[in-house]
């Protein structure tokens, strides 16, 4: 069932400026999202892989159309292969074993398919994804921050100045009474003489706030930077 007059389904420039002018505004909106938590592929990214995808869609309808025959989906189904190399273009793994790019590669895996319907006339279908894809990147965060707290579960990268304030440092979580803790030294790290860098990977006990835990532990003497995983 249509939700539009029907100039906006058939190959015409109306149905055609409409899909791509959409895409470039959906495409835009998730890449602005990106680009604000400073991700690689930001607002310019989004929107080419998304009116690419539109227009990959528009292309292989108004062949259908023109011909009388052919397979509606085969150029779509390359574009989902293709962006699946781009995607991953933006994973890595830092120095600190932890890896970057998921959500960024997702997102551009999303904006491919997003335009993908928006280039075939899917509106509704596109419209209702990109606002769960929007909400997702934009406020589920904050709500997956809040249960990780809740589980009292601590991942930490931490950098303190010496050896031995790295043995205190070690007496000193023992003293907290965690359910338990294990530590990674990392070899890169700030590069300061004397230096160590390492993780922390910590269960806290019944009782204990997460909040207050993670603020002793800055609190440390020694410590310099401590940033959760």
């Amino acid at each position: 069932m249509y939700i539009l007059p029907d100039v906006f389904y058939d190959i015409n420039i109306t149905s055609t400026a409409t899909r791509l002018i959409l895409a470039v505004i959906i495409g835009g909106l998730i890449g602005l999202e990106r680009g604000a938590s400073n991700h690689a592929a930001g607002f310019r990214t989004h929107i080419l892989v998304c009116v690419g995808s539109a227009l990959v869609m528009l292309t292989n309808e108004y062949i259908c159309y023109l011909y009388g025959a052919g397979d509606p989906a085969r150029l779509g189904a390359q574009v989902i292969t293709g962006v699946g190399f781009l995607g991953a273009g933006t994973i890595m793994m830092t120095g600190r074993n932890k890896i970057k790019g998921l959500t960024t590669a997702a997102g551009l895996w999303a904006s491919a398919c997003l335009g993908l319907a928006i280039g075939i006339g899917y509106y509704s279908g596109a419209l209702i994804a990109a606002g769960l894809v929007l909400l997702s990147l934009a406020l589920l965060p904050k709500v997956e921050d809040f249960f990780y707290k809740m589980t009292k579960s601590m991942d930490l990268y931490i950098e303190i100045e010496s050896v031995e304030q790295f043995k205190f440092f070690v007496k000193h979580l023992r003293s907290l009474e965690t359910k338990h803790f294990k530590t990674e030294i990392i070899n890169e790290g700030s590069g300061l003489p004397g230096a160590i860098c390492f993780q922390l990977d910590m269960k806290l006990g019944k009782g204990q706030n997460y909040e207050e835990i993670l603020d002793d532990i800055k609190a440390f003497d020694g410590i310099w930077l401590v940033e959760e995983m």
